[in-house]
């Protein structure tokens, strides 16, 4: 697939995601104890033989330099190609004034047009999964179709759990006859994934065409509200995935890791899910460590009890703590005593003595990044 470049559109607002993401872009929200949502991008991509990859971004990207300043751990260290990030145009108003991700794709115009590749994939962090792209550009190809969108069939009990999406009505041939968001209403059991392949200059006339009149949304703008100008199909994908779009979404969705079968899909089924490497230590279990079906990072060290929770790296885990169906971000100190119940704590917290915090499923309760408890 040395002729896709891939494109992570990591700009839109992930206005239900805002206690997590205040201080990071959303391709960097942590998930699973040790990766972040753009590493099941990057990894998808790579495996599938994408060397080219850009990361269109609006704001609070400092923690994606931070995370991808070492490609190789991508196989990304390349003389020609690799990642590239690709900011909003410094001769643009300011970022709060941007209308939509096509400003931000025009801005990088240029990047595009040195860019060797025929085809084009855009993707969106939220949408997370291990999938092999051959098969889906190979059906692109074969179908003639003029943007294939990558899909998932889904029960009416499913899709409770993934939020806002955009559906797709396929004919009999697999071709798209309507396309259209929605939140709260099922019309179709097929829903988007939110990955598109066309022929980058298409996506360039696009970008163009729908400037040119005011209109500033690639998903709005440029795809659902012109599917009829083109032929547009459907490749349908088989495995597990997850919409990363709200608080409560991120916290089930991290809980589901805890099924192996899930786990496995999502990290190992197609390929590989890979990260930036820290060399940290083992876990190191004190005496009165107690585990049960959580997932503990490296770097850790734990001396109290853990149930059906996840614990990313480098967390401090004191005696005669409690933590259950619980997130714990990297570098956290939870100290003696402490009771955590439906908790997402955030980065290098610490959470005092004898504290005792009790959220719901439903409604977790939130610590925010290097909060004091």
């Amino acid at each position: 697939m040395n002729d896709v470049l891939g494109i992570i559109n990591n700009t839109r607002e992930a206005k239900n995601l805002n206690a997590l993401i205040k201080k990071r872009s959303l391709a960097t929200l942590p998930f699973g104890g040790r990766y972040r949502l753009v590493d099941f991008h990057l990894s998808n991509m790579v495996n599938s033989g994408i060397y080219n990859i850009g990361i269109a971004v609006k704001q609070n990207y400092r923690s994606l330099m931070g995370h991808i300043r070492s490609p190789k751990e991508w196989g990304l260290d390349l003389k020609k190609d690799g990642i590239f990030v690709l900011p909003p145009d410094s001769s643009d108003s300011e970022w709060g004034n941007l209308r939509g991700d096509l400003e931000i794709l025009k801005g990088n115009i240029d990047y595009f047009r040195r860019s060797t590749q025929k085809y084009a994939l855009i993707t969106h962090p939220n949408i997370i999964c291990n999938i092999d792209y051959r098969s889906a550009l190979k059906h692109h190809k074969e179908s003639g179709n003029d943007i294939t969108v990558v899909y998932k069939s889904v029960s009416e009990e499913d899709i409770r759990d993934i939020g806002s999406f955009t559906q797709l009505k396929l004919d009999e041939d697999g071709k798209v006859m309507n396309i259209e968001t929605s939140s709260n209403k099922m019309k179709s059991d097929k829903i988007s994934m939110e990955m598109y392949i066309m022929e980058k200059s298409l996506l360039e006339d696009m970008i163009y065409s729908c400037i040119g009149k005011g209109e500033y949304d690639l998903l709005r703008d440029g795809i659902i509200n012109k599917f009829y100008k083109y032929k547009m199909g459907g490749y349908r994908f088989e495995g597990e995935f997850m919409n990363i779009d709200s608080v409560e979404s991120y916290y089930k969705n991290s809980m589901r890791l805890l099924e192996k079968d899930i786990r496995d899909d999502l990290f190992l089924s197609r390929g590989e899910i890979y990260t930036s490497v820290k060399d940290l230590a083992p876990v190191k279990y004190g005496q009165n460590a107690n585990l049960r079906n959580s997932l503990v990072a490296n770097g850790s060290v734990v001396d109290g009890e853990v149930e059906g929770s996840i614990i990313f790296r480098g967390v401090r885990i004191g005696k005669n703590v409690s933590v259950k169906n619980s997130i714990i971000m990297q570098g956290t100190v939870l100290e003696e005593g402490v009771t955590l119940e439906n908790v997402i704590v955030d980065k290098d917290c610490i959470i005092g003595k004898q504290n005792r915090l009790i959220g719901s499923p439903n409604y977790p309760v939130i610590v925010e990044k290097k909060s004091k408890v």
